[in-house]
C-alpha cells in the first residue's frame, strides 16, 4: 500500500481515531504518535519516513526467514487462486494441512505423531490445557485437572493462555488466573538467585515442582507447563541443573510435561525444537511464530504417541477447534517456509556459525559497566543491565533502564525489545556476521548511553 497516496496520508490520525494496540497504553501512543511500517527486505524493516532499521527481534520473535521471501508469497498465491479455504471440520482436510503436519512431525523427533492446528500461539495454549484434561478423564483420572506454570512465564494472551502465564500484571486485567492454575517460582538465576551458585539456584527452582505436587495432591495435577528458554519473560536461559531435574519429577509423579516452543521452535537455538535442545521427553508442545516466519497466522500443538493414542481410540469427539485450523493458505505458506529452512540449512547454520558468532560479540557486552550478564542461545540473548555488577543492583527503576537504551537503539536504526531492565534479541535466523557485529556495536552505543545519562 502507498501510504504517501493523499488518501492515506493521515495513516497516524486515522490510527489514532480507530485502532486499539495490543499491549499498549493507548492515551499515551496516541500523544507519541505511532511508527508506521511500510515494507521490509532481509533483516531490514522500512517506515513511512523512510527510515532504515535491522530488526533485531524478528517482528515478534518470528521471520526466520527473513522478509521478502518471494518464495512464499508464490506458494500463497498459488493456494489462494486453487482452494483459498475450507475447513477440517465434519471429515474433510485440504492438501496443504495434511503435509504440513507431515512435515512438522518429521523434525519433532519419534516421540511425536500428530499435530493440531490453530491460528496462534494462544490458541495452541488453549488447545494443549483443554487436552489434557480430556486425556486424564479419558482414563478414569477426570480430578486431574490442575496445571502447574510458572511465574513471569509467557503463553499468550487468551484467558486460559494468559491465565498459564505467570504475569502478575496481566493477571490483573479479568479477574485472572481462572481456577486450576497456580504458579511456581522461575529459574532467574540473576535477580533471585541470592548467594546460591545457579546450578544450587537451579535445582532449589526445580524442587519447588515437586513441592508444589505434593501440596495439591500428584492424583490432582495434569501437567506442568514452560518455556524451554523464557522469552517474553526476558530471555531466561535456565541453569544447566534446572530441566533434568523437572524431568525427573513429571515422571516420577505421572504429570504431563508441556513445552512452549511458540517461540523456541523452528531453529532459533540451533535446534528444531528447544526440548531438543536440552534433551527432555515432553507430551505436549505448542508452537507457531517460526512455523510460517509469521507471513501467515498459524499454530498447533504437537502431539505425543502416548496422548494421541488415548485422544483417537478413548476420547471419540473432542469438542474443540476453530475455524481456520489448518487453513490450507496459511498451510501452504508454512511448508514453503519450512522448506526454506530446511534448503538453506538454517537451523544447522545458527547451530554451527550464527549462533557461536552471535554468542562471541553478546557475551563481549558482559564487560560494559551497566552489564550484569550476557546469555545466549543459538540467535536469540537476554542482556542484564545492572546499576552495580558486584552486588547485581538493580536500577531504582529498572524499565526506566531498558526503556532508554531500546530508545537509543531504535533513534540509531536498530529494534530491540525491553523487558524491564533486561534487553532481548532474537534476529531473523538468515542474520549475517557483519549485521551482527552492527548489532553488537550499536547496542553497545545504547549501553554508553544508559551508562553517561541515567543515576546509578
Amino acid at each position: 500500500m502507498n501510504v504517501n497516496n493523499p488518501a492515506r496520508s493521515n495513516i497516524g490520525a486515522i490510527d489514532a481515531a480507530h485502532h486499539l494496540h495490543p499491549f499498549s497504553d493507548m492515551k499515551k501512543l496516541n500523544a507519541d504518535g505511532t511508527r508506521i511500517i511500510t515494507r521490509a527486505e532481509g533483516v531490514h524493516i522500512f517506515d513511512n519516513q523512510g527510515r532504515k532499521y535491522l530488526d533485531g527481534f524478528a517482528g515478534l520473535w518470528c521471520v526466520n526467514v527473513g522478509y521478502g521471501r518471494t518464495e512464499i508469497t508464490d506458494a500463497v498465491m498459488r493456494q489462494m487462486n486453487e482452494l483459498p479455504y475450507y475447513n477440517t471440520f465434519f471429515g474433510t482436510t485440504t492438501e496443504p494441512a495434511t503435509l504440513l503436519a507431515e512435515k512438522i512431525i518429521s523434525h519433532a523427533g519419534p516421540r511425536f505423531s500428530h499435530v493440531f492446528f490453530t491460528g496462534s500461539g494462544s490458541e495452541a495454549n488453549d488447545t494443549w490445557f483443554r487436552m489434557a484434561r480430556v486425556y486424564w478423564k479419558a482414563l478414569g483420572h477426570p480430578e486431574k485437572t490442575v496445571v502447574i506454570s510458572r511465574r513471569n512465564g509467557y503463553h499468550g494472551s487468551t484467558v486460559a493462555g494468559a491465565s498459564l502465564g505467570g504475569m502478575k500484571w496481566m493477571h490483573e486485567q479479568g479477574n485472572l488466573p481462572i481456577p486450576g492454575i497456580v504458579h511456581i517460582g522461575q529459574p532467574y538465576w540473576y535477580v533471585e538467585g541470592g548467594d546460591l551458585s545457579p546450578e544450587e539456584f537451579g535445582l532449589k527452582c526445580a524442587q519447588e515442582l515437586e513441592e508444589k505436587i505434593l501440596e495439591i495432591g500428584a492424583d490432582k495435577v495434569a501437567a506442568f507447563v514452560a518455556e524451554p528458554i523464557q522469552g517474553a519473560g526476558g530471555v531466561i536461559i535456565p541453569p544447566a541443573t534446572y530441566w533434568p531435574e523437572i524431568s525427573r519429577i513429571c515422571k516420577k509423579y505421572d504429570i504431563l510435561l508441556v513445552n512452549d516452543e511458540v517461540i523456541c521452535g523452528f531453529g532459533r537455538l540451533g535446534s528444531w525444537f528447544g526440548h531438543q535442545h536440552y534433551g527432555l521427553e515432553p507430551d505436549l508442545c505448542p508452537v507457531a511464530k517460526g512455523l510460517s516466519s509469521g507471513y501467515l497466522p498459524i499454530g498447533a500443538v504437537l502431539v505425543s504417541k502416548r496422548v494421541a493414542d488415548v485422544m483417537i481410540n478413548e476420547v471419540g469427539d473432542f469438542n474443540h477447534g476453530f475455524t481456520y485450523s489448518g487453513h490450507p493458505v496459511c498451510a501452504a505458506a508454512a511448508l514453503e517456509n519450512l522448506r526454506i529452512i530446511e534448503d538453506e540449512k538454517l537451523v544447522e547454520r545458527v547451530k554451527t556459525d550464527t549462533g557461536p558468532y552471535f554468542a562471541k560479540g553478546w557475551a563481549s557486552l558482559a564487560e560494559h559497566e551497566v552489564v550484569g550478564e550476557a546469555v545466549s542461545v543459538g540467535l536469540m540473548g537476554g542482556l542484564q543491565l545492572t546499576a552495580d555488577k558486584a552486588t547485581r543492583r538493580r536500577y531504582a527503576k529498572p524499565e526506566d533502564a531498558g526503556v532508554a537504551v531500546r530508545n537509543h537503539c531504535l533513534a540509531n536504526g536498530l529494534v530491540l525489545r525491553a523487558t524491564n531492565d533486561r534487553m532481548l534479541a532474537s534476529p531473523p535466523l538468515i542474520i549475517t556476521r557483519d549485521q551482527i557485529d552492527e548489532m553488537i556495536a550499536k547496542l553497545r552505543a545504547g549501553l554508553d548511553h544508559l551508562r553517561d545519562t541515567m543515576a546509578r
